[in-house]
């Protein structure tokens, strides 16, 4: 039973730090997709997809961790989905990348504003996981800005969609419209995924203050 009782053990608190990497990992791979929307380079392609990777792997180690660990300082399920949803952000930069590359789109107005605010959001997440142990009310306001930034993101979406469908009975003219419509969507699911951060951020205050 050695092994039962050493699963029962509180472990050190791993999961913050990981949650942390992956936030920090996070904001360096939008710092690589502002950049690519600035200048669509192979350099900051690979900046994006380097991240991306980085962050697929802390997650599979917090998985790991997590699947082998009874009791764990924040409830599972919100160590869980929180991760997924820090996780998701980077994949939606990274599609909008590789489909900004097959699509042979080239980066507009609308998305760098969009890439910025995504930016802004993945920081003011990352201040927030720093911050909740010890500062839960300072978490809780970096939540509120990620989410205000998420607002934003929509908003642009919006505009850029509504100013995208014009009238046009030009065929090759649709098509592009149709394409940069699929690439403004990935960021705007990106949004999605920062606010889903901030709401899972919110919660934990709730329930460990």
């Amino acid at each position: 039973m050695s092994w039962f009782n050493d699963f029962l053990k509180p472990r050190k608190d791993n999961f913050r730090e990981y949650l942390i990497q992956q936030a920090q990992i996070g904001v360096v791979g939008l710092e690589g997709l502002v950049a690519y929307m600035k200048n669509p380079t192979p350099e900051n392609e690979e900046r994006v997809n380097r991240a991306e990777k980085d962050g697929d792997e802390v997650r599979r180690i917090l998985i790991d961790d997590l699947s082998r660990t009874f009791v764990t300082p924040i409830d599972r399920e919100d160590i869980f989905k929180l991760s997924r949803a820090v996780d998701d952000l980077l994949d939606y930069a990274h599609s909008t990348v590789d489909e900004m590359v097959v699509l042979n789109v080239s980066p507009t107005e609308h998305l760098v504003s969009m890439a910025t605010m995504l930016l802004e959001a993945s920081r003011e997440i990352l201040l927030a996981l720093q911050r909740i142990e010890r500062h839960p009310a300072v978490a809780s306001e970096h939540a509120r800005k990620a989410k205000r930034f998420e607002n934003n993101v929509e908003k642009t979406y919006r505009k850029a969609i509504a100013e995208l469908f014009t009238e046009t009975e030009n065929a090759p003219e649709i098509v592009r419209m149709l394409k940069k419509r699929e690439v403004y969507r990935h960021l705007s699911n990106a949004a999605d995924r920062a606010d889903e951060a901030a709401n899972i951020i919110a919660d934990i205050v709730v329930k460990t203050t």
